[in-house]
């Protein structure tokens, strides 16, 4: 689950980090309230969406008037704001964050993650601030370092200031990045956070350090025991058919390509999309219809599917262990009948109850291609989306 900046700074303060003061503004009537709230010389103006590139789309923009503030506020709020994080169709801006400007001595990056190589928390840092560390990563991969957490001994002090020396700060500064530091891995602890971004992490003219911005993401299957988190979750932000498919217990990730999968089994989701693209396809989704799924949960697979304007066929690739393959074919006929599915619709069944579930496709009066095996799938759903196409 994802936050807002001005959601992730307040979480990270509460557990000591450094962060702006600043306001959230959602109604123009507002603006000029929290312009004064917030105070000058320099207002720094935000848009609040869940995606990176924000000032390089034109939604964060520096003031030094109160009067120039008000006026940038008024702009971001309610734009579509474009950036390479949402795709040319962009998203409308509801939220505008206002916060007092710094005095900004130089920009650094840091952030916490889970490293699946280690299975660990690790800390990144670079001197490199403000840019995306992906470039950073693949162009001066010399300025990354990186300190893995013991998990028996957390992370120490000595941990933080090795980061410190090595993005060449000095004196109080490292006393201060060391304290935030620590403050950001309690946070992360605390929290179940598989992410915490600083980029920037700011190095003030006075010596202080100070998060000038924050991302956080935190662990979906943590979020039962993280009531105040939840709570801060912003449907607005998220995509309807990933939400439909949350209400309706399918692990549901929308994707770019044309062809929809439905599959039991979060690996053999894996496996499938990945013999599509072998086979020269385009999955349009991932789509988990989990465990011991009912006709009705199969019926709303499709319908989920199916409000992709981008799919062009379907692929059903069901291994029946839990589940059992003539529920899962009662599902896929009473889907395509109510539904009216018109795209070519490849349905590939193994396991419990293999022999009456293919009963059931070979006796619809529906257009159902079978397939034996994960690679005849593949081959037949992308023959058959190329030819509709």
């Amino acid at each position: 689950m994802n936050v807002h900046e001005y959601q992730a700074k307040s979480l990270l303060a509460g557990f000591g980090v450094a962060v702006p003061s600043g306001a959230l503004v959602e109604s123009s009537g507002d603006i000029a309230r929290v312009v004064a709230e917030v105070g000058g010389p320099v207002w720094v103006v935000k848009a609040q969406i869940h995606a990176g590139g924000r000032g390089k789309g034109g939604g964060v923009i520096v003031t030094k008037s109160a009067e120039d503030a008000e006026a940038a506020a008024k702009k971001i709020l309610g734009m579509n704001l474009v950036t390479h994080q949402t795709g040319p169709e962009g998203k409308q801006v509801n939220k505008v964050y206002i916060e007092q400007g710094v005095d900004i001595a130089r920009e650094l990056y840091l952030s916490l993650l889970i490293d699946r190589t280690t299975s660990r928390v690790t800390l990144m840092a670079s001197t490199e601030g403000g840019m995306d560390i992906e470039e950073v990563a693949a162009n001066t991969p010399e300025k990354i370092l990186t300190v893995t957490v013991d998990p028996v001994t957390g992370l120490q002090p000595y941990n933080c200031r090795t980061l410190a020396f090595g993005m060449g700060l000095e004196g109080p500064q490292v006393r201060a990045a060391t304290k935030l530091m620590m403050a950001l891995y309690k946070a992360f602890i605390a929290t179940d956070a598989s992410l915490i971004e600083i980029n920037p992490l700011a190095v003030t003219g006075d010596g202080d350090v100070i998060a000038l911005d924050a991302k956080a993401n935190f662990d979906d299957n943590s979020l039962f025991r993280h009531k105040e988190i939840t709570a801060l979750r912003d449907l607005t932000e998220e995509d309807p058919s990933e939400i439909l498919a949350q209400e309706n217990e399918l692990n549901y990730i929308k994707l770019d390509g044309d062809i929809g999968c439905l599959v039991n089994g979060a690996g053999l989701a894996m496996a499938t999309m990945d013999i599509i693209k072998f086979h020269g396809g385009e999955p349009a989704n991932f789509l988990d219809v989990g465990g011991g799924a009912p006709k009705d949960r199969v019926i709303q697979a499709f319908k989920i599917i199916l409000s992709d304007p981008n799919v062009r066929g379907i692929l059903v690739n069901v291994f029946a262990g839990i589940n059992r393959c003539d529920v899962i074919a009662e599902g896929v006929v009473a889907a395509a009948a109510e539904i009216g599915v018109k795209v070519p619709l490849v349905v590939r069944l193994e396991g419990t109850k293999v022999e009456e579930g293919r009963k059931i496709l070979a006796d619809s009066p529906l257009s159902i291609i079978t397939a034996n095996g994960l690679a005849d799938s593949a081959e037949k759903i992308v023959a058959a989306t190329r030819e509709a196409a």
